[in-house]
């Protein structure tokens, strides 16, 4: 019971995790920043693209999680726990360089940062325990 609620649990995090990426993750009251609307970064938007786009990763990761999640075989839940360990450690870093201060400037976090970091760290979770039935085979008098 407890593998099939991680199941889907799973999956919805992986939904989260491209939605976080195209909320607010944080903002940033620069007054070098002259327009209002440039200083609230995303996960695809950032001043003059200096953070880059973490977007991109993540949503590829999200997607790449969401596949092995749904394939029956071994080797897609051991290549998930993989993807989603590599997920968790750029979503750590995304998080601290966008919550990170800079010459006295602190940003706000923001919902999509937190979304972000707790869909990763629940894909992480759902894919140590993937529901997965295994054949057993019974042992003859020949073996």
């Amino acid at each position: 019971m407890t593998l099939k609620f991680l199941h889907w649990l799973g999956i919805i995090a992986c939904f989260s995790l491209v939605i976080s990426c195209f909320l607010p993750w944080a903002y940033y009251a620069d007054s070098h920043i002259l327009n209002e609307a440039d200083r609230t970064f995303t996960g695809f938007y950032s001043y003059q693209n200096n953070y880059g786009k973490p977007g991109k990763m993540l949503v590829l990761t999200a997607t790449i999680s969401l596949i092995l999640i749904l394939l029956p075989k071994i080797w897609a839940k051991r290549t998930n726990l993989f993807v989603c360990a590599l997920g968790v450690g750029y979503a750590i870093k995304s998080y601290i360089l966008f919550v990170s201060c800079y010459n006295a400037y602190c940003p706000e976090k923001r919902i999509g940062i937190y979304l972000m970091l707790v869909a990763t760290i629940l894909m992480l979770i759902c894919s140590a325990f993937p529901r997965l039935t295994l054949k057993t085979f019974k042992k003859t008098d020949q073996d």
